[in-house]
């Protein structure tokens, strides 16, 4: 039985083709969802369609090689240079770095399909990466796959997910959220994107 979270009413919703016209003209956008739902790929995607520079916390802010944690004090510091620059566009999640993130963003890019869909996504990621850092990971961390990373992926909805909504109620009350429930979705709004630009 598939695992939801009935959703708090984002007080800035918006539908896939009202954010294809925000993101038209926005110049700093985050994706958060859970890990495997292709929120590096589609940021990545829209970067290079938007000239956005892209910023992944995985890569650029949280990991140092051999899968250390980057300390704290650090990783704010270059969150809070990354917020600083006028155009950007940077996908992960910790939520407890909201704050920080939504004060200067125009639209969020919330991936959330069923949990099914992440759990497939990071296992073909495992497979394509195994033993190598992908792309959007911080050098010398190759791609892992155990217990505790698959329970962050099937509790996601109900861990994880109130605190998003928690943080983007209280610190991005008027930011315009799209919620892709499918990679359909994620397909539809770049090509409405791609029909603007």
């Amino acid at each position: 039985m598939e695992q939801t979270v009935a959703p708090q009413a984002l007080s800035r919703a918006v539908d896939i083709g009202e954010a294809a016209r925000i993101l038209e003209k926005a110049d700093r956008i985050l994706i958060i969802g859970c890990s495997g739902t292709g929120k590096s790929t589609l940021a990545q995607v829209i970067a290079s369609l938007r000239g956005l520079t892209y910023v992944s916390m995985d890569r650029d802010i949280f990991w140092l090689p051999g899968w250390k944690m980057r300390p704290r004090p650090e990783a704010i510091s270059l969150i809070e240079q990354a917020v600083a620059g006028p155009r950007w566009i940077i996908d992960g999640n910790s939520p407890g770095t909201l704050p920080l993130r939504l004060p200067r963003t125009d639209i969020v890019i919330w991936r959330r399909p069923p949990r099914h869909v992440a759990l497939r996504g990071v296992i073909s990621r495992w497979l394509r990466y195994r033993g190598r850092s992908r792309p959007e990971m911080a050098p010398g961390c190759p791609e892992r796959l155990d217990w505790k990373f698959l329970r962050y992926i099937w509790t996601f909805e109900r861990d994880e997910a109130p605190q998003f909504q928690e943080m983007l109620a209280r610190h991005g009350n008027n930011v315009p959220v799209v919620t892709l429930k499918s990679y359909r979705d994620g397909e539809e709004l770049l090509s409405c994107l791609r029909s603007k630009t």
